[in-house]
């Protein structure tokens, strides 16, 4: 699958068929649109091509009023992101920056900017709910008569439901919120887990008895914060029983950077520089400051405990 980050306006792309979105946790809903986007394509022999933007754009703007602790968090970050639409057997990824430039541009601005000069759409799919262009004031009705002028045809998804209603990323954030793994795995279909390589920290947890591996969590903003029981896949044949911390160390540091620390239980061997995905099973609690690093580890001794007993009981050997 190619990605583009970015692209120029004067000098379009071969034609295709194209589908637009956030995509976030590229969820069962998502799957639909894009198995519709692939049939297109496979019967019209043009490349399946998704068009997404980053940041977000809530979150833009959000950022750019002060008003973060209003925007959407983010299920997964970019690179995962990628990585489910080349599961879902998409050919190119085009990834608009969303800036000043891109949320000013108006409906019909963005549908011959983009979408015509940019990209040389063929075929579109949509969700219902789709807007876009300043203001989001484009609607799906906008881009039919669009593709009747330009020449692409335009067809748009009605919203996928199970039986608990509407598949969408919004009721994922909820499941998250509330730990809610169980239901976050039904709508995403798969469980859920962060990636990424892991870097040298600055060995407390080793000093503590509690050695981890640390991945930082960059340019997005996780939905997870506290303390969980895990499983890390990557290191082993078998994923390994962990216990794991997302957020700031309140205890530790005194600045707002953002770490996913897991101590994998009963693991001694180095792991700098793999690429590991730690899937979260459930919450242990929230993340805290403590009076003192001695009461620090007191507190993941018991996060540890309960840990074990939780994958006694689910069957997952661990060494006592």
């Amino acid at each position: 699958m190619k990605v583009f980050r970015g692209f120029s306006y004067n000098s379009p792309h071969d034609p295709c068929a194209l589908a637009i979105g956030n995509f976030d946790g590229v969820h069962k809903g998502h799957m639909v649109l894009l198995a519709r986007l692939r049939e297109a394509a496979d019967r019209l022999h043009l490349p399946a091509t998704v068009l997404t933007f980053n940041p977000h754009p809530r979150q833009y703007f959000a950022l750019k009023t002060g008003t973060m602790a209003h925007a959407p968090a983010t299920i997964t970050p970019l690179r995962e992101k990628i990585q489910a639409l080349s599961r879902c057997h998409i050919d190119q990824v085009m990834i608009a920056r969303f800036n000043n430039t891109t949320a000013g541009l108006s409906s019909e601005e963005f549908i011959e900017k983009i979408l015509v000069k940019a990209l040389n759409v063929k075929w579109l799919i949509i969700g219902e709910n789709f807007r876009f262009g300043k203001g989001r004031t484009g609607t799906t009705d906008e881009l039919k008569k669009a593709g009747e002028r330009y020449g692409f045809h335009v067809e748009v998804l009605p919203a996928v439901k199970d039986e608990n209603g509407r598949i969408s990323s919004s009721c994922i954030r909820k499941a998250l919120e509330e730990s809610d793994f169980e239901t976050v795995a039904t709508l995403l279909g798969k469980p859920y887990a962060i990636s990424g390589h892991v870097v040298h920290g600055d060995k407390i947890g080793r000093n503590l008895g509690f050695p981890t591996a640390n991945v930082p969590i960059r340019h997005y903003n996780p939905i997870l914060s506290g303390v969980f029981i895990t499983r890390v896949h990557g290191l082993s044949e078998n994923p390994l029983p962990s216990v794991s911390m997302i957020g700031v160390r309140p205890t530790i540091e005194s600045n707002r950077h953002v770490m996913l620390e897991t101590h994998i239980l009963d693991f001694d061997r180095s792991c700098y520089g793999s690429l590991i995905q730690v899937e979260f099973l459930k919450k242990l609690r929230d993340n805290q400051k403590f009076p003192d690093l001695e009461t620090l580890t007191a507190a993941i001794q018991n996060d540890v405990n309960i840990a074990r007993s939780y994958f006694a009981k689910h069957k997952t050997p661990v060494k006592n």
